[in-house]
């Protein structure tokens, strides 16, 4: 007989906030924070005419995003709030998949987030429901609960190409696994850094991400650019399509 021993999420998943600020999740409201009722959920957030005391949250943020980094062009502003959101939803599902083979159910009606936020992006749950960490469960609670519709909404209002944001997910996924294999070989932990690999690259096999970009060990290249590098002192990131930022038909990046 074979004997398969999961190891429990804890009701405040404190075991993540040991791995970094984009892995850490609240169960409960920041004091310092915006009031609880004025924090839109993230199914609030991904409707379409949603609106709050931000007016429409991620209209909001975008705005936010682009202030920051004085960037010329709105969708560049987009691109970068949309990849920041992702990599916070990948690093704690993949986190707790890593650590714990569990995840907890990141349901938008109850996942929590204050567009006024600094980054990482500002999120707390409001009930830790466990469930399975296999790569389906992983897409079905990050891919489709949240990123399918993010796209959808990005796109339609920002005219942010499909590939290019498709490209940002995988990129924000990859990224969260290299933190993990990072943290688990420094502490000894072989079993978190496999966990890790294994479900990056299953979860980069599914149809939604599939041909983003090429994983080898952990080392990601992308196929597609989020254009960061046309902010003003901006540069192309380490797993860019591009080796330096392009001089000429700045639109060829947004595929």
């Amino acid at each position: 007989m074979v004997l398969l021993l999961f190891v429990d999420l804890d009701p405040d998943l404190a075991a993540l906030r040991r791995l970094g600020g984009f892995f850490a999740l609240r169960t409960a409201p920041s004091p310092a924070a915006a009031p609880q009722a004025s924090l839109p959920t993230l199914a609030q957030v991904y409707a379409k005419g949603s609106a709050d005391v931000y007016g429409n949250p991620m209209t909001f943020r975008v705005r936010k995003v682009g202030d920051v980094l004085r960037s010329p062009e709105v969708r560049i502003a987009a691109s970068v709030a949309q990849q920041g959101l992702a990599a916070r939803l990948w690093s704690v599902a993949l986190g707790c998949a890593a650590l714990h083979d569990r995840i907890p159910d990141l349901d938008p009606r109850l996942l929590h987030w204050d567009p006024d936020g600094s980054a990482p992006d500002d999120l707390w749950l409001s009930a830790v429901r466990p469930l399975p960490a296999d790569a389906e469960t992983l897409a079905d609670v990050v891919l489709h609960a949240h990123l399918r519709p993010l796209t959808e909404h990005l796109h339609s209002r920002y005219r942010v190409a499909e590939g290019l944001l498709w490209g940002n997910a995988a990129s924000a996924l990859a990224g969260a696994a290299r933190q993990l294999d990072g943290w688990a070989r420094a502490h000894g932990r072989t079993d978190v850094a496999a966990r890790a690999r294994a479900r990056t690259a299953e979860l980069l096999a599914h149809p939604l991400l599939a041909g983003t970009g090429t994983l080898t060990g952990t080392a990601f290249r992308r196929r597609s650019c989020c254009l960061y590098y046309r902010v003003p002192g901006g540069g192309v990131c380490g797993d860019c399509c591009f080796t330096r930022p392009p001089r000429s038909s700045p639109r060829a990046a947004s595929g």
